[in-house]
């Protein structure tokens, strides 16, 4: 019996180590560069992606200040570049140091290589390709009501249906729900509709969403501003499961959805229903 139990316990090793060898760690590059305003939250939130990452044996991370590595032509001293990496995670802002080369290759790294980009809170500078440009942030932080439309998408699962978290929430413009598959969004019967900073005419305001660009994987969140939350294991789940739906590590629907067939989960919206479309710019900041 004992030699029974230890065959099948070396059996199952054997399994685990041939899938580990089937299935090398990817790669993630982390770039936290920021120009005007600097988030305080940034240095946590790389270095908890960074063990999450070690942790989980998933992903081996390379962690960035600077765009240097934001290329596909041979850097000089055996420096990595684009081509080494499964996917980028961005927790930048204000317009980074990137010539027009970098900004090609970025948008190629995802579009034609099939590869992943994360974008976390004000990491809105890819424009078309991450699905809006910042645009004020109305309310600034506050205990933000939000609602999740996607039960289903990976890392949702830990959120219930409507929950209010403490956090700076973006409001975006050129963005439409014909490009992306929206997650979670706040409940506007909770907000203060009449602050002047609200742009919106629709009263559409996405919080984290998915899409497919080209060949590649883009997800995006505005939650990651308060440097606590960034030890909440809800949002820490969140961002894995992003980032292992980005590498192809796991599949999900992204088909867009209108806003009008999701109202009445939750909440009491009475949108007006608009959309609005941008261009494929890669230079606008944001804070």
């Amino acid at each position: 019996m004992v030699a029974i139990v230890l065959c099948l316990a070396l059996c199952g090793r054997c399994q685990a180590q041939a899938r580990a060898v089937a299935q090398p760690m990817k790669h993630l590059l982390v770039l936290g560069e920021e120009k005007g305003y600097r988030h305080e939250s940034v240095s946590h939130a790389m270095a908890t992606i960074e063990r999450l990452g070690r942790e989980s044996g998933l992903w081996t991370t390379t962690i960035r200040t600077d765009t240097e590595v934001l290329t596909k032509k041979k850097l000089e001293y055996n420096a990595r570049n684009l081509n080494d990496f499964d996917a980028v995670l961005f927790y930048t802002g204000g317009e980074l140091e990137m010539n027009p080369e970098q900004k090609v290759a970025l948008l190629s790294f995802v579009h034609d290589d099939g590869k992943g980009f994360i974008g976390v809170h004000s990491a809105t500078i890819t424009g078309e390709m991450i699905g809006g440009y910042f645009n004020e942030h109305p309310w600034v932080t506050f205990d933000a009501p939000i609602i999740v439309e996607d039960p289903d998408f990976p890392g949702m699962q830990p959120w219930p249906k409507s929950f209010i978290l403490k956090d700076e929430i973006y409001q975006m413009k050129d963005f439409s729900r014909d490009k992306v598959r929206v997650l979670m969004r706040l409940d506007t019967s909770k907000l203060d509709l009449n602050n002047p900073r609200v742009h919106r005419k629709d009263r559409d305001f996405a919080v984290t969403w998915a899409r497919m660009y080209g060949k590649g994987r883009v997800y995006y969140s505005t939650l990651g501003h308060v440097e606590q939350n960034w030890d909440d294991p809800r949002l820490q789940r969140m961002y894995v499961e992003a980032i292992k739906w980005a590498m192809g590590l796991v599949n999900a629907d992204v088909t867009p959805r209108a806003l009008a067939t999701q109202l009445g989960r939750a909440g009491n919206e009475r949108p007006d229903i608009h959309s609005s479309t941008g261009g494929p710019h890669l230079n606008r900041g944001s804070k």
